[in-house]
């Protein structure tokens, strides 16, 4: 067995199609810059040990058990599903160090849970082929720490490529790379909101149990199964408001996402900006997942002449892409704090970004 190794694997941005994975649907991220690294190395004793450098924490473990944890869970969790499929992996250490940004909506989670799934495989030799380790990865956050998430983020950390965007259908599991190399003039600016996202915290339960109650009240498997030009008589069948507005989202939404794929395909920027302030309209009307520190992101960005702008992540807070013109840049970033510090909200966070490596494209070293 090796003696020491290091998985990597970034944190993501879906640029379009939020809330469609776990119905079946389409999805379109990018990889980040930013990455997570976790250092593997085996122990004699049979003890787990987690640490973090961001954090200055380490945790020690005699036996691991799916259940809410803090920060140590995503790392120990990947372990916990290895060895649920009889993987057997003996004592290790596990040191984290990640400079993807925490609950902004950018698969922070999935980022550390690529990158221990990808030094573990290494350093045990396991051969774990692509669609393994994303299962592995997801099953680490959906099981062992009991986020009910759809498959995208894993698939996304491990699976895209550099200027490329990554088309994912969710009921197939199957990806298709798409060109997304910004021209010259224009940014792909993040705005971290300082206002963080929650998963666990029952909103995202909450809408993933409308939309399978909506696809049963409606007799289909998913609600991916229901097309845009048979929504008007879909939504005249059901009787809960709650499921018209869900319903409403995630169909418009994934034709959006296949409507960006052929914007960028013929080289449509602006026709690519306008699907994205759609989707944030949906997101803020219909799926209800906006907060006021992300609206007022989108609506400064679009004030200051970006071609689109929306909320990206699972929503209640997180990060804001906005397409702005190159020479845009300085005054929006003026702009959105300015309109922030009136409206007493803290200062955001403002970087831009390209499509980047995924874990699988950062092969783990030694």
């Amino acid at each position: 067995m090796t003696e020491s190794v290091v998985g990597t694997s970034p944190g993501r941005v879906n640029l379009i199609g939020e809330h469609t994975d776990y119905n079946d649907g389409f999805v379109l991220p990018i990889a980040l810059g930013h990455v997570a690294r976790v250092t593997a190395q085996p122990r004699g004793d049979g003890v787990v040990r987690v640490s973090s450098a961001q954090l200055g924490e380490s945790v020690e473990l005699d036996a691991l058990a799916p259940g809410p944890r803090a920060w140590w869970g995503y790392v120990a969790g990947v372990l916990w599903a290895l060895r649920e499929r009889g993987h057997a992996l003996g004592g290790v250490d596990l040191d984290l160090d990640s400079a993807v940004p925490l609950g902004g909506g950018l698969s922070s989670s999935a980022a550390i849970e690529c990158a221990t799934v990808l030094a573990l495989d290494f350093l045990a030799g396991l051969g774990l082929s692509a669609d393994d380790l994303a299962v592995v990865a997801q099953a680490a956050e959906n099981d062992f720490m009991g986020v009910p998430t759809g498959p995208m983020d894993q698939r996304a950390s491990l699976w895209c490529t550099t200027d490329h965007a990554l088309l994912l259908d969710c009921r197939t599991l199957t990806g298709r790379q798409v060109p997304f190399a910004l021209p010259e003039d224009l940014v792909l600016v993040l705005v971290d909101t300082r206002s963080p996202h929650v998963l666990a915290d029952g909103h995202y339960a909450q809408r993933r149990t409308a939309c399978a109650e909506a696809a049963a009240a409606l007799g289909v498997p998913a609600l991916r199964d229901i097309a845009v030009a048979d929504l008007p008589d879909a939504l005249a069948r059901l009787a809960d408001d709650e499921h018209v507005r869900r319903v409403r989202h995630v169909v418009t939404e994934n034709a959006r996402v296949l409507d960006a794929v052929d914007a960028l395909a013929s080289g449509d920027w602006h026709a690519f900006g306008r699907l994205l302030t759609q989707s944030h309209d949906s997101m803020r009307d219909d799926y209800e997942i906006t907060v006021p520190t992300v609206d007022l992101a989108v609506e400064t960005a679009l004030a200051s002449g970006a071609l689109g702008a929306r909320m990206t992540g699972g929503g209640f807070g997180g990060t804001v892409i906005a397409l702005l013109p190159a020479d845009t840049l300085d005054a929006f970033s003026d702009a959105v704090v300015q309109a922030y510090a009136e409206r007493g909200f803290d200062t955001p966070r403002i970087s831009t970004t390209r499509a980047g490596a995924g874990g699988m494209e950062l092969t783990p070293r030694r």
